[in-house]
């Protein structure tokens, strides 16, 4: 299934990632192995192989048949790979809502990809998926992750304590949410 979200003024689309995307999805993830085990639960070498990238990408699709998650890559308009966004957790019934995780290469950081991108995802998850919440958790110091939630109108909601195993440690995550009435179609400021 191909589906792809544009942001051309950003310059940036989103895509489903599918099993030829494996390669790049590697090459993304060493490139930034060091750069982000701050920010990602422990791995084992086996993770970052082919196979293992190959695997993760074909569980996505099956979840995405299944309407419970649905990973994302982060495409400059030229085709680079630069991250990867994913919605996962799909709750349905009196619920509507998910989570979202993301990362980018650290050297895209700061030009407004990730804000781009959540934008995107926030669009897809709303009207396409016809959700009511969309929510995060992020780390307190990471001040990066949380520009990118608070530009996109996410609300601080309170502190999960040792939420989860972070860099091998129980961390504590900050949470927060927007809900499918506050979220602002690109362009638009709120009142």
């Amino acid at each position: 299934m191909s589906y792809k979200l544009y942001n051309n003024a950003q310059g940036i689309y989103l895509s489903l990632l599918e099993l030829t995307d494996a390669e790049e999805l590697l090459s993304l993830r060493l490139r930034n192995r060091t750069a982000h085990q701050q920010f990602e639960p422990l791995r084992s070498e086996d993770y970052f192989t082919l196979e293992s990238q190959r695997q993760l990408i074909n569980q996505r699709i099956l979840d995405a048949q299944q309407d419970s998650a649905y990973m994302f890559g982060i495409y400059l308009l030229s085709g680079e790979l630069i991250g990867q966004i994913t919605i996962s957790n799909v709750v349905r019934g009196v619920g509507q809502f998910c989570d979202i995780g993301y990362m980018i290469d650290h050297e895209q950081q700061g030009q407004g990809y990730t804000s781009a991108a959540v934008h995107l995802i926030l669009g897809y998850a709303f009207r396409s998926l016809g959700l009511h919440r969309v929510q995060a958790a992020i780390l307190p110091h990471n001040t990066g992750s949380r520009r990118v939630l608070e530009k996109n109108g996410f609300q601080a909601e309170g502190l999960a304590r040792r939420f989860i195993r972070i860099n091998g440690e129980w961390q504590d995550h900050r949470t927060y949410a927007i809900l499918a009435e506050e979220f602002l179609p690109e362009g638009q400021k709120s009142p």
